[in-house]
């Protein structure tokens, strides 16, 4: 942004950061005048819901532990009956993207307090997106009403989140930021942000890889998450988002996954047009960045093909044709070949050049 022309509107949740934070959740509940909080929770994740409903105490009127990836709107409907027959003045979501997407699903439902408590390296806390999907495709909604209230970051309740997920999800803060850099809306807080995020997630993975208890390399990964999730909290999303928004809500990939194996095709198809705006991460990965960012990943041993998780060739037809409807902005025009040449490379497993 080498003529400093830019708009900035700096917009967040209430932030507690720290170890040992969710022992305040009662505290930060009293403040928001809710009354009692329901507690949402993916299944596997029961465990910690019930933990934080013992740490609400009677502020807690029960357990909805049933959030499901990509937000299907006939989950969202069960958990707002909940809500209703509990008579919850307040929503607690204690997980990762799921969890706190049907969090802001009913948000968008009930206007009610939000509190989040994040266990994962999403970052969707500190958004106002909110992806939901209904016959077989995934609509996005940006709303900053939709954001949580309060979120309270604890590193330690990442430390039980496994190691291959940690590292796919810390992938996939990387996306948020890294997009970030060359939206078409960015701004120097945005930008400044998008890159100490990067840095604190290329140093921390690899410890946690290595070390999955290391307690600073837990912190470090939760703070990069924090700010590639304001990233993209902040700015308007490009081609990235939008392949990923395709292949999780019309085709059920994973989401963590997927956006760890699209990144570094993503950044090769926009190399050339945005060669200024990603300079800073040539320094973290290399000349090469989108070469670099797949050998990153590699190291870790995060997937790199998507086919390995249920998409088939026959597919990548259609995905292309669905990229291409609606856009968004993008530095390199989107143009159909392209990117089913580039979903193809990302279908094999190809080291992006």
């Amino acid at each position: 942004m080498s003529n400093r022309s830019f708009e900035y509107s700096g917009r967040s949740p209430h932030v507690i950061f720290a170890t040992g934070s969710r022992s305040r959740l009662a505290e930060q509940a009293k403040k928001l005048d809710c009354g009692t909080l329901i507690v949402l929770a993916t299944p596997e994740q029961q465990d910690i819901a019930e933990e934080m409903h013992g740490h609400l105490g009677s502020a807690s009127a029960g357990i909805f532990a049933k959030a499901t990836m990509h937000t299907p709107v006939h989950v969202t409907e069960q958990a707002m009956q909940e809500l209703r027959d509990r008579k919850a003045g307040g929503i607690l979501a204690v997980g990762g993207g799921s969890t706190i997407g049907l969090g802001k699903a009913l948000k968008l439902r009930s206007r009610l307090p939000y509190i989040a408590l994040p266990t994962t390296y999403a970052g969707s806390e500190v958004t106002p997106i909110l992806g939901e999907t209904s016959g077989g495709e995934k609509t996005t909604i940006r709303d900053h009403s939709l954001m949580p209230d309060i979120v309270i970051y604890d590193p330690d309740l990442t430390t039980s989140l496994p190691v291959s997920m940690s590292i796919v999800s810390g992938i996939n803060a990387i996306a948020h930021a890294a997009e970030g850099l060359y939206a078409a809306d960015r701004n120097p807080i945005s930008s400044i942000a998008a890159i100490e995020g990067i840095r604190a997630l290329r140093t921390a993975l690899p410890v946690i890889k290595s070390s999955p208890q290391d307690k600073k390399g837990r912190a470090d990964a939760l703070y990069g998450a924090w700010l590639c999730g304001s990233v993209l909290g902040s700015v308007g999303m490009a081609l990235h988002h939008k392949i990923c928004h395709v292949l999780g809500g019309s085709f059920d990939l994973p989401h963590a996954e997927t956006h760890a194996i699209m990144l570094p095709h993503s950044i090769s198809y926009n190399a050339d047009a945005a060669t200024e705006a990603l300079a800073p991460l040539r320094e973290l990965f290399g000349e090469r960045i989108a070469g670099g960012l797949y050998d990153f990943a590699a190291s870790l041993g995060a997937p790199l093909a998507l086919r390995n998780f249920g998409l088939t060739e026959r597919d990548l037809d259609k995905a292309s044709d669905l990229a291409v409807k609606n856009p968004y902005l993008n530095p390199r025009p989107i143009e159909r070949g392209a990117i089913r040449e580039m979903l193809q490379n990302a279908w094999e497993g190809n080291r992006p050049e």
